[in-house]
C-alpha cells in the first residue's frame, strides 16, 4: 500500500499542471505482416503554458491513450518561448514554411480574436494569443502546418531583444518603426 503511495506522488510531481494541452491529429496506420494487419496509432499533441511558451510532439503506439503520452512528453521536451505583445498578439508580421507548408501570421487590434484554421488554432490558443490573423497556403497536412506556424514564431523578436542586439534602447527602436509611417503623410500634404 505504501509503495503505490510513493509511485503516485512521483506521478503528480512529474505532472505539471501549468501546461495545457491539444490533441491536434490522430492516426490509423496498419503494418501488413504475413497474419494479416497490425494496427498503431499516431498522434499529434501540442503542449503550452498560455503565457508565451509553446511545443508540440509525436507518438506511436500500438494503443491511442499511450500514443498520445508519448507525443506529448516529446512536446513538453521540444517548447520554445515566444515574445507576445501585451501578452495577447504578436509584436509583427511573420511567415513560416516546412515543406509544401506556408503559412501568414498577423499581429491583430485588441478584440479580433484568434483567427486561424484547425492546427494552427490550437498552437495560438495553447501559446496564450488572444489576437492574431493567420492563413495557410499550401499544404493542408497538420504536422506541416503545425511545423510551419513555430518555424515562424521562432522568427518572432520583440522591440526589447533587437534593441539589446543593436545596443540601442527600446524607444529608439520603437520610434524608428513609427517614422516611416509619419513621413508618406507629411510630404502628402505638402
Amino acid at each position: 500500500m505504501a509503495d503505490n503511495n510513493r509511485g503516485n506522488n512521483r506521478r503528480d510531481r512529474d505532472e505539471n499542471p501549468e501546461f495545457a494541452d491539444r490533441l491536434v491529429a490522430i492516426n490509423r496506420v496498419s503494418k501488413t505482416v504475413k497474419g494479416g494487419k497490425r494496427f498503431g496509432f499516431a498522434a499529434l499533441v501540442v503542449v503550452g503554458d498560455q503565457k508565451g511558451r509553446v511545443g508540440f510532439g509525436k507518438g506511436k503506439a500500438k494503443e491511442v491513450p499511450e500514443a498520445i503520452r508519448k507525443a506529448t512528453e516529446q512536446a513538453k521536451r521540444q517548447m520554445i518561448r515566444v515574445p507576445l505583445k501585451e501578452g495577447r498578439t504578436l509584436h509583427h508580421d511573420v511567415e513560416g514554411r516546412h515543406g509544401a507548408g506556408k503559412v501568414v501570421m498577423r499581429t491583430a487590434p485588441q478584440g479580433t480574436g484568434i483567427i486561424a484554421g484547425g492546427p494552427m488554432r490550437a498552437v495560438f490558443e495553447m501559446l496564450g494569443v488572444q489576437d492574431v490573423v493567420s492563413k495557410s497556403i499550401g499544404s493542408s497536412n497538420p504536422y506541416n502546418m503545425i511545423r510551419a506556424t513555430v518555424e515562424g514564431l521562432k522568427k518572432e523578436s520583440s522591440p526589447r531583444s533587437v534593441a539589446q542586439r543593436r545596443g540601442k534602447k527600446v524607444a529608439d527602436i520603437l520610434k524608428k518603426d513609427d517614422a516611416p509611417a509619419a513621413a508618406p503623410a507629411e510630404t502628402a500634404e505638402a
